[in-house]
């Protein structure tokens, strides 16, 4: 798989490894730019959701085979989908993580690679995904991923349904550990 897609497939990870089924919610914010988000609810408990995120082992169950973690407000997650590649490599995906909320939340940047339009590339200073882990009840949780920072323009709508795509290829990729 390609950096760009892997790039797309994590910011939709958390509705893909959880949901029994996969709803898009997007919408259009009150300052009129778009937010894509999907969602779903997976049948473990918010700490065994939040692993899946916050730990190499957890993420390399349903993102990538290759992964490297810093953990931390500052770090990043690095991912290839190439087992034989490293972190290193091209085609390797840089995702800083902006902040968290143990258990609850987590905000990536998204550093758009060589795969999109370098205008995209260059206008790009605001891509991010907002990760939410809602706690149900009864063994459930709610992964909600928001994407937002989105540009204007031809070039930007290409992006983002390459992500819409993805994303939701990618949840429902996860959705598969549950089955």
């Amino acid at each position: 798989m390609n950096p760009a897609r892997f790039a797309h497939i994590l910011l939709l990870v958390p509705s893909l490894l959880f949901a029994q089924e996969v709803k898009n919610t997007s919408y259009i914010a009150s300052s009129g730019e778009k937010v894509l988000r999907l969602e779903a609810v997976v049948p473990i408990s918010r700490a065994d959701a939040w692993k899946l995120f916050s730990t190499e082992d957890g993420l390399k169950k349903w993102i990538a085979p290759v992964v490297s973690l810093d953990f931390r407000v500052g770090g990043s997650i690095l991912t290839n989908y190439d087992s034989t590649k490293s972190t290193r490599d091209p085609g390797t995906i840089h995702l800083p993580i902006l902040n968290f909320l143990d258990g609850e939340m987590l905000t990536l940047r998204v550093e758009l690679n060589e795969h999109f339009a370098q205008s995209v590339r260059d206008q790009d200073r605001n891509l991010q995904e907002i990760i939410q882990l809602v706690d149900m009840g009864n063994g459930q949780t709610r992964i909600i991923s928001n994407m937002v920072g989105w540009g204007n323009g031809p070039e930007w709508d290409k992006t983002y349904n390459f992500f819409a795509r993805g994303n939701d290829w990618t949840f429902r990729h996860m959705l598969g550990l549950f089955r």
